[in-house]
């Protein structure tokens, strides 16, 4: 059952509002989030710098590829273990000032690096280590980063600016690789370290400074346990977030093959240098920058579905020109479509996230969709590390080439395209709110509505408060269930339980637009005068 209703079944007042074309530069005219925008590809080209450094350090130390796949792992396992607690906190607390501990993390980690590469205290364990420090800061910061994009441009602008932010990620891949790996070559790797550390500076000044408008909060901040429970279930009922989930894996559990063994493919099969390691990523960093420019006329042309098989397509490809090509020129133009394959996927998958979830729960929606990504690339790097040290680094390539054309076909069950009318703005709820003297922490509570339906409409609106249970569940409910009157047929009764009366005062503040305009659908079933009875039952004390 779809998340979403017709667009044509919406009252006339809850229609979204059509808004002019967005310029995909219009987002930079807001002043916090240019410069929040220039600091991070300053920070983003530093951290591809670093990421050069640490993946040709280890490549200096030791030649097994099963351990500088694990760079890769080691650099994407924190993303797993803690964007999902890191998305709560930033749900539940001040983002700026969460922001402005992990970019003091991230400085800490990488000067400790630094000071340890300068006195030649570098081994392959201290290595894994850093990279997992310097992640566990990016996997702290990019909840709450992703999360603000909102706060920080107009609506009609989200689009753009998201666009916007990838194409500053590419424009650091592009950059950052190619400058690191000049660093490399002149200075050594501290100095790459130190560059990194220094990097971080301009997110934090431009964070310090900027005065975020305070969100007025009627209800007390959620606890962290119950606020990891609430996202969760959120994620659990709404469908189109659970695609991208789904469309996530399917994609980079195969396409983290190219990234895990490119170092290998360089050094091993190419004979490279670090300046040529880092001509290479830097054109992959170019194909993306061509790719994000390229995105806007491709969204016209191809929905998200058609979007991303195209590019899971030409990404399999250049996984089998890094499996058997080795002229290095050659090699880079199939690299060049690496990177625009890549950002494609990306940028779709990220708008999906951003459209499916609610402003409330956004920053542990995007958490979940960060740890599936990075638990998808952890995982796939380590598998094929441990298969081309056993086998050889094509016949790794290629079986993943052959799983990721496999995994495409999740785009016949799994459509990023569902409901495209989706409105996740706040509204209010129907039925006036209930003024009763009671603990908020009373609980477990129970809701039930009372509806009449004609027999000949019973049916359809069984079927109709499927989603309405969906709206239940987003909203924190523990469970729900549907009941018709054996002696008085026509009349049902819904149920729903929750924690307590705060939870349930909370559920009240999480409506949607897309939640009204299903509860409006549920009550065009409704025959009585007046809006269905409401009962509240609360566990005895």
């Amino acid at each position: 059952m779809a998340q979403v209703n017709d667009i044509h079944d919406m009252p006339k007042a809850d229609l979204p509002p059509v808004t002019a074309a967005v310029s995909p530069w219009q987002p930079l005219r807001q002043r916090v989030f240019r410069m929040l925008w220039i600091a991070t590809v300053v920070s983003n080209v530093g951290s591809w710098m670093n990421d050069v450094g640490i993946n040709w350090t280890m490549l200096t130390l030791s030649a097994d590829p099963l351990s500088v796949a694990m760079v890769q792992a080691a650099s994407s396992l924190p993303m797993f273990l803690f964007a999902l607690p890191s998305g709560v906190m930033a749900d539940i607390v001040d983002r700026r000032k969460y922001l402005l501990f992990s970019q003091i993390w991230v400085f800490i980690a990488a000067a400790g690096l630094t000071f340890m590469s300068w006195a030649d205290m570098v081994t392959p364990g201290v290595l894994l280590i850093a990279a997992f420090l310097l992640s566990t800061g990016a996997a702290m910061s990019s909840p709450p980063f992703q999360a603000i994009v909102p706060d920080l441009v107009k609506k009609e602008e989200l689009g753009s600016a998201i666009a916007l932010n990838s194409l500053g990620i590419n424009i650091s891949r592009a950059i950052g690789p190619a400058l690191g790996g000049l660093v490399l070559s002149f200075a050594g790797p501290w100095m790459v370290f130190l560059l990194n550390a220094l990097s971080v500076l301009g997110v934090f000044w431009v964070l310090y400074v900027w005065k975020a408008q305070p969100n007025v909060q009627r209800l007390p901040p959620e606890h962290f346990f119950p606020a990891v429970r609430a996202g969760v279930r959120y994620v659990h009922a709404a469908p189109v977030l659970r695609n991208v989930l789904v469309r996530t894996v399917a994609f980079f559990v195969f396409g983290s093959a190219g990234w895990a063994l490119l170092p290998l493919v360089a050094r091993r099969e190419l004979g490279l240098g670090p300046g040529g390691y880092g001509i290479m990523l830097g054109c992959i960093g170019v194909g993306a920058v061509c790719g994000a420019l390229l995105l806007p006329r491709m969204r016209k042309r191809f929905n998200p579905d058609q979007l991303m098989v195209l590019a899971s397509v030409i990404f399999a490809v250049t996984m089998l020109a890094l499996a058997f090509v080795r002229h290095f020129w050659l090699l880079n133009a199939f690299e060049f479509f690496t990177g625009f394959a890549w950002i494609a996927v990306l940028s779709t998958l990220n708008l999906g996230a951003q459209r499916s979830a609610a402003k409330w729960v956004k920053a542990r929606a995007l958490a979940v969709y960060l740890t599936v990504f990075f638990g998808s690339m952890t995982a796939g790097s380590a598998l094929w590390g441990q298969l081309a040290s056993q086998f050889s680094i094509p016949f790794s390539l290629c079986v993943a080439t052959a799983g990721m054309l496999l995994a495409s076909a999740t785009v016949l069950r799994w459509r990023l395209d569902q409901d495209p009318d989706l409105n996740l703005d706040l509204s209010a709820i129907n039925e006036a709110a209930p003024e009763l003297e009671i603990r908020h922490d009373r609980g477990p509570v129970m809701v039930s509505y009372h509806y009449l339906v004609s027999p000949q409409s019973a049916h359809d609106f069984v079927v109709c408060m499927q989603d309405m249970r969906r709206v239940r569940r987003r909203g924190g409910a523990l469970n729900w269930a549907i009941y018709e009157d054996i002696l008085q047929p026509g009349i049902f009764v819904e149920t729903f339980v929750v924690g307590s009366w705060m939870e349930h005062l909370r559920q009240r503040e999480r409506y949607t637009m897309n939640d009204k305009k299903i509860q409006n659908r549920v009550l065009g079933f409704h025959q009585g005068s007046d809006l269905p009875e409401v009962r509240y039952l609360i566990a005895p004390e």
